[in-house]
């Protein structure tokens, strides 16, 4: 099998991983006690936040876009599943993943399940994907221990809409036409300062610079809601990364499950390997 190259993995995970942050509840809540211009913003995306979180699950489109990287931008298509843990199951470009070496196909399917990864591929016929359809690697290998907490204990996608709760800087931008539905478009950032002189708790502020610093310690948050209370599109920049999200449908996600452990060659201690050497260069 020919050398996978480590920054695939960390691209693919990255839009996972940026589409998750996100700070608790109750401190977006506590925040929520703005008063004026701001309170009715924070009121609108509580309730878009609560009533898309309720489903736990939707179908989404998923774009990565990557400031250092010469390559075309990440996009996922498919399924999102928060409802009991992070899960995904979706369909992507082979050439922007930088699978070509063991997929032929022009898009191949990745799913997340379980904390591990896998990867639809071409049987190889030697090595460890010898007679595999699959190739699993765990969470932890791509991102850390620390980005593959932050992926479980943030699940919830649309939790990013109470994000910008610590930020009095968030505008209503009015009415715009998004996948074909009205929708209101609010903008805010956030950065670490801001954090640690808003009113979240010692606990919560730890949580949000955590969440904060693996995004270049700045967020940008576009976030688009319909009539009917539900995210349309949530779009976040930051740490030289765009990472936009379209909620296609809410709710009715088959379950998210892993490939047949007979058809799939777990190929996480390699990866962690070309990550060493990858940081060590």
């Amino acid at each position: 099998m020919k050398h996978i190259r480590a920054g695939a993995w960390v691209g693919i995970t990255f839009a996972v991983l940026a589409a998750t942050t996100a700070c608790g509840t109750e401190a977006a809540r506590k925040t929520a006690d703005a008063v004026g211009h701001a309170d009715a913003i924070m009121a609108a995306l509580t309730r878009a936040s609560d009533k898309a979180s309720g489903f736990g699950s939707a179908e989404v489109e998923t774009t990565t876009e990557i400031a250092a990287s010469r390559g075309k931008p990440v996009a996922m298509d498919g399924t999102y599943s928060w409802g009991d843990g992070a899960a995904l199951d979706v369909e992507m470009d082979t050439a922007s993943a930088q699978m070509q070496s063991v997929q032929d196909d022009p898009t191949l399917t990745m799913k997340m399940v379980d904390g591990a990864y896998y990867y639809e591929v071409d049987p190889q016929p030697s090595g460890p994907l010898k007679g595999k359809h699959w190739m699993r690697i765990d969470v932890s290998a791509v991102v850390g221990e620390a980005g593959a907490n932050s992926i479980a204990d943030n699940a919830d996608p649309t939790a990013g809409l109470r994000y910008i709760g610590a930020s009095k800087d968030v505008m209503n931008l009015g009415e715009e036409t998004v996948r074909g539905k009205k929708a209101t478009h609010y903008r805010g950032s956030i950065g670490t300062q801001q954090v640690n002189a808003s009113g979240l708790t010692a606990q919560e502020k730890k949580a949000a610079v955590k969440s904060l610093e693996a995004s270049g310690g700045k967020v940008s948050l576009d976030i688009w809601v319909d009539g009917k209370d539900l995210p349309v599109r949530v779009k976040q920049s930051g740490g030289g990364m765009t990472v936009t999200m379209d909620y296609l449908k809410f709710g009715g996600i088959k379950p998210i499950t892993a490939p047949p452990a007979a058809d799939t060659a777990d190929l996480t201690d390699e990866v962690e390997k070309q990550r060493d050497q990858s940081l060590n260069q």
